[in-house]
C-alpha cells in the first residue's frame, strides 16, 4: 500500500498545509469540498501543489512531521523544485 505526504496551498504565496494519507485522491477531495471543518476549510486551502509517495506509514508520518517543522521558505523551495507554477496537481491524480 502507498502512503502520501502532501502539501496544499490556498494560492501561490498563500497559506500552506502539510498532511499524510493512504488515499491521496479521497483526502484532497475532502479538503476541496470542505468535508471536515478545520484549518484547510477556514483558509480555503485546497490546491494540491506537492506530494511524495512512501511504502510504509511510519516513513510517511516521519516525513510529514519533518516537513511540518520546516521554515516556510524551505517548503516553498520544495514545491517550486517540482511544480514551479504552483499548478493544482489534483487533476493529474484523480483520473
Amino acid at each position: 500500500m502507498a502512503y502520501y505526504v502532501y502539501l496544499l496551498a490556498s494560492r501561490k504565496d498563500g497559506a500552506l498545509y502539510v498532511g499524510v494519507t493512504n488515499d491521496l485522491v479521497r483526502r484532497v477531495y475532502e479538503h476541496r469540498t470542505k468535508a471536515v471543518p478545520g484549518f484547510t476549510s477556514k483558509y480555503n486551502i485546497a490546491r494540491l501543489v506537492w506530494f511524495e509517495i512512501h511504502d510504509d506509514p511510519i516513513s510517511a508520518i516521519t516525513r510529514e512531521k519533518e516537513v511540518k517543522k520546516w521554515r516556510r521558505a524551505w517548503k516553498v523551495a520544495l514545491i517550486e523544485r517540482e511544480n514551479s507554477g504552483w499548478d493544482d496537481l489534483f487533476e493529474t491524480i484523480a483520473r
